[in-house]
Formats: C-alpha cells, sequence, structure tokens
C-alpha cells in the first residue's frame, strides 16, 4: 500500500541503543544530506531507517519491538519503506530476515555504503567528520575507534562490532574542529576500550597524544573520556588530565565485578588488588577526579560472598558516579557455555541493593557540595529550570544541576558559574553568581 501522503521522499532515522550508535546515526545523516537527501532524526519521514542495539535483552526486545510497529506503519500506509541497521541486524540477520521479512532491507554495522545505496545515495569517502549531530548542539560525541579486541566472556560487542580499529589521530583533530566550528563546545570521547587506542596503528597506546592534539582545538572547552578498559590503562592519560584545564576530571570506566573469582571467569585481565591499586592512582594522580564505574550483578556462579565482596566494596570506595546491571545470557558469547544459575529476581534485588548504596553514598557526596561553587554548561530548559552539568557530570546518566529560570536567564550552550544551594541524591539545586 502507499502511503497516505504524497510529498517527497524524506528519510527519517531512528536511533536505538548507546552512543556508538547516535554517533553512527549521524555519520549516515551527514551522508544522506551531503548526496541531497532531506533527512530527520525520530521524526516524521516516509522512508525509515532503524539503527538497532543488540547487546542485552532488553536491548534487543526494544529493538524488534520498534521495527515491528514501523512493520506495520508501512502496512497501514503510513510510512513506504524500512530499512534496518546496526547491531542487531549485524548479529541476527538472518533470523530477522525469517521472523520479520517485510522490512525491505536488512544490513550490519559495516555495510554503510550498501545501505546508502539502498537509499538512493552514495558512500562519499572525502567526508571527515561531516556529520548531522543530534545531541544538544553544545556537546558532541567523538568515537576514536570502532570494534574491541578485548575476550570479556559475557560481552557480545565483538560479534556486532568487529575487532579493535582505531581512528588516526589527523583524522579525529579534522572532525573535532568542524564541530567546534558548528559551536560545540564539549566532546565526549567514546569508543568500546579507549584504554586500547592507538596500539593498532602506532604501536603503542597513544591515548594522551590524541588528547594534547584535541586540547589545541579552538572553541572546544571541555573533553571528557568514555569506556575505558581498566587492564593496561595508560598512566600517561592521568598526567594530561592533571595538566589540560580543557580535560575533564573526569573518567569512565566499568570494572563489572570486583571478587577474583568472578573476574577470572568474566576473563577481564585484572584483580581486585591490581583494581583497587589503579583507583587508588587515579585520586593521587588527579586529585577531585570523578570516576564512574559500571557493575555486572549476577553473573554464573556469582555466589553470595562474591556478591556481598562486591556490595562492601562499593561502600568502601564511595564512586562518585554508578551503574549496576543484571547480567545478560548472550548466545555465542564465553559465558554462554556456562550455567545461568543465579535467578533473575535474585540478580534484581542485588542490582537494587547496590544501587540503594550508591544514592546514599552520591546524596552524601553532594551535601559537601552546597556553598560550593563549579563552572556549569547549560543543556536544555524544562518548565521553571535550566538544567546544567559541572565538569563532573556527562549527560544523560549524571547529576544535573537545577537553575531557576524564573530568576536567571541563560541560553543553551552557555557556560556560568554557580553556587550549590540545595542538593538531593542526583540533584543540585544552584544560583547563578557572575
Amino acid at each position: 500500500m502507499r502511503t497516505k501522503t504524497l510529498k517527497k521522499n524524506k528519510i527519517n532515522v531512528v536511533t536505538l541503543g548507546c552512543s556508538k550508535n547516535v554517533y553512527d546515526s549521524e555519520v549516515l545523516m551527514g551522508q544522506l544530506k551531503a548526496n541531497g537527501k532531506e533527512v530527520v532524526h525520530e521524526e516524521e519521514g516516509n522512508i525509515v531507517v532503524i539503527n538497532t542495539c543488540g547487546f542485552i535483552n532488553n536491548a534487543k526486545e526494544e529493538s524488534v519491538n520498534t521495527i515491528l510497529d514501523y512493520v506495520q506503519k508501512k502496512e497501514d500506509g503510513d510510512v513506504d519503506k524500512v530499512f534496518v541497521t546496526g547491531c542487531l541486524s549485524e548479529r541476527y540477520k538472518p533470523d530477522l530476515i525469517k521472523e520479520i521479512p517485510d522490512v525491505d532491507q536488512y544490513f550490519g554495522t559495516t555495510e554503510l555504503p550498501g545501505l546508502l545505496k539502498a537509499l538512493g545515495a552514495d558512500y562519499k569517502h572525502e567526508l571527515i567528520g561531516e556529520r548531522l549531530t543530534t545531541t544538544p548542539k553544545n556537546y558532541a560525541y567523538l568515537k576514536i575507534a570502532e570494534g574491541c579486541d578485548r575476550p570479556c566472556s559475557f560481552c557480545a560487542i565483538p560479534l556486532m562490532r568487529g575487532k579493535h580499529k582505531s581512528t588516526p589521530i589527523e583524522s579525529l583533530v579534522i572532525e573535532a574542529e568542524k564541530l567546534a566550528a558548528k559551536g560545540v563546545k564539549e566532546l565526549i570521547l567514546i569508543a568500546q576500550d579507549l584504554t586500547y587506542y592507538g596500539l593498532d596503528i602506532y604501536k603503542k597506546r597513544n591515548l594522551a597524544e590524541l588528547l594534547e592534539a584535541l586540547v589545541k582545538v579552538d572553541g572546544i572547552d571541555w573533553i571528557r573520556l568514555h569506556y575505558a578498559f581498566p587492564a593496561g590503562f595508560p598512566m600517561d592519560v592521568l598526567e594530561v588530565m592533571n595538566r589540560e584545564p580543557k580535560v575533564c576530571n573526569y573518567i569512565d570506566i566499568p570494572l563489572q565485578h570486583i571478587s577474583d573469582s568472578v573476574l577470572k571467569s568474566m576473563r577481564r585481565g585484572t584483580t581486585e588488588a591490581k583494581t583497587t591499586k589503579l583507583l587508588k592512582a587515579f585520586r593521587e594522580a588527579v586529585p577531585g577526579i570523578t570516576i564512574r564505574t559500571t557493575l555486572i550483578v549476577g553473573y554464573p556462579g556469582e555466589t553470595e560472598a562474591d556478591y556481598q565482596k562486591l556490595k562492601q566494596w562499593v561502600k568502601d570506595m564511595r564512586f562518585e558516579r554508578l551503574g549496576c546491571f543484571t547480567y545478560s545470557h548472550e548466545e555465542n558469547t564465553h559465558a554462554y557455555n556456562l550455567e545461568d544459575d543465579v535467578p533473575q529476581e535474585i540478580k534484581q534485588q542485588r542490582a537494587n541493593e547496590i544501587m540503594e548504596i550508591q544514592s546514599q553514598i552520591s546524596w552524601e557526596l553532594n551535601q559537601e557540595k552546597i556553598g560550593n561553587t563549579y563552572k556549569v554548561v547549560v543543556d536544555r530548559k524544562e518548565g521553571n529550570y535550566f538544567i546544567g552539568r559541572t565538569e563532573f557530570d556527562s549527560p544523560d546518566v549524571d547529576n544535573e544541576v537545577l537553575i531557576d529560570a524564573t530568576k536567571t536567564y541563560l541560553k543553551t550552550g552557555d557556560f556560568t558559574t554557580v553556587k550549590v544551594i540545595e542538593a538531593e541524591d542526583f540533584d543540585l539545586y544552584a544560583e547563578v553568581i557572575s
């Protein structure tokens, strides 16, 4: 059935999953625009491209439901064509073709030229950093590498993204300069593993040298590090962080667990002693650093003793930022050979307990901020508040600073200095002082 409207083709890109998918969608949209196509992000269009996530069960379920929703819209005549790309499509293409045949075509994570061709566009190799950003204008993700060489037992990312492949420093600097020219002030560096950056092309861990190059880009005020791996972390990064004001005193380092037996089974290449020593080195090298981590509970074989050790460690370490997830049993991963022996209700109970502990820690740390002043960037306005962040907070996952919009006028992307007047477990209330 044809759509009910006769307007010219408009391509709607729908993004699911992580920041790396956001980046990939932005690259796709930049390519389409360069080909003269009309493209929108999560708005109405008669051609739909769904960029899926296939990481864990909840994400896969959301992706499948989104595909089914748009297939139904196609059947109803509200859209003409539906294309599917991304991690779910990379991992399960034969199953998807069989189960949801009404999708016009499926593409994997490395098939951008083929997807563009299906959309009547050519892949333009000369485009470096030509993206249509979908984040608020003041920040953007900068993907510095694709894929992962780590052997983590629970993770399906290498199945969907392939081997680690670093992007050369000069290309990333060009991309950063183009983003800065569009008004981006904060770069959030992302990869499956920042720690590994450069090993494949420079034969050494080169994240510090990349940071040295990026801080020279005019217009960029903050550079933030996401998704570092603990084993083999390049310590010269901390020296750059401490010396360069543009590099935020913030690092996202997913640690997953602390019990030695669980870490060994997870194939993380580290131990409780090494991990604790590393975190101590972070805090000594960069006084006031904010450490964000993520943990997994309910991994196969996780005993009550393992969990209690993790719980006590969270209390002792007092992470500034922490997220906790329940283990997802993923086929074709090493851990899939193990028995998924922790009941789901126990997994959820453990995750809830960890997050309750973290909520209390966050509240206590935030109380200490009352009366202090911070540089804040304004991300958006909601109701009677401007919503901002300090250098210690990443968008969507961390604390936010609420500033009364009835007393002060601010613009999205503005930096301002505020004084914290009230604090909750994950929100700060502040007033502008300059």
